[in-house]
């Protein structure tokens, strides 16, 4: 059992298997939308129509010999907007990025201070559409060992490792609510040790879970 929460079981996560279910299972033409709405079907149609803001974030899997793990960060305490939450690196995509992927890895070295040198993109996920009034790209990569962490501290208050076989096992995803604007809003959280990852991240990683390990 890994902190807080179980591992999968009967499972060989490698780096490897990774990349081959990226490139197989990944984003395609005609992936069905996701997002808040998918727990919260009464917002389905809001989403569908209002319009969105662009933004990426960047998945980033460890390339461990032992065992694969995937970078979180955990966003400044002082930042106006998801201050404190947990989160992938990533942001708004400038104009000057041109792609989703660009933005990602730029986002991911303004925070974290890795470098796109140490970035193999390896796939993505279909859009994630937030309640907030973002599109997310979710950037699928695999980081190589010998990168040095610099977190930009206006930014990011820690940056952190948990086990993919963690976030890829079902077991360990749990659903909560809150009110949110007046209304009741459900969500996706993963508890794992002293973090706790729920909202717009933890259902990236359900969308992850969902597209390339579920139905095994």
């Amino acid at each position: 059992m890994t902190a807080g929460g179980t591992a999968s079981i009967g499972r060989d996560f490698t780096v490897g298997e990774f990349r081959a279910r990226a490139a197989s299972r990944g984003w395609h033409a005609d992936a069905d939308d996701f997002g808040d709405h998918h727990l919260n079907p009464g917002i389905t149609e809001e989403l569908r129509t209002r319009p969105f803001r662009d933004a990426a974030v960047l998945i980033p899997v460890i390339d461990h010999s032992a065992a694969p793990t995937v970078l979180l960060t955990k966003r400044s305490a002082a930042l106006r907007t998801h201050s404190g939450q947990i989160a992938f690196p990533g942001g708004r995509i400038d104009p000057g990025d041109g792609n989703a992927e660009t933005a990602a890895l730029r986002e991911c070295e303004e925070e974290t201070g890795i470098g796109a040198e140490h970035v193999e993109i390896v796939g993505r996920l279909p859009d994630y559409m937030a309640g907030s009034g973002f599109r997310i790209y979710p950037i699928l990569s695999v980081l190589k060992p010998g990168f040095e962490l610099r977190p930009n501290p206006h930014e990011v208050d820690a940056v952190f490792e948990v086990p993919l076989s963690f976030l890829m096992d079902e077991a360990n995803h749990a659903q909560g609510s809150r009110i949110v604007a007046g209304h009741m809003r459900h969500y996706f959280e993963m508890p794992y040790g002293d973090w706790y990852i729920w909202g717009v991240t933890a259902g990236i990683i359900r969308l992850m879970y969902e597209r390339l390990y579920s139905g095994e």
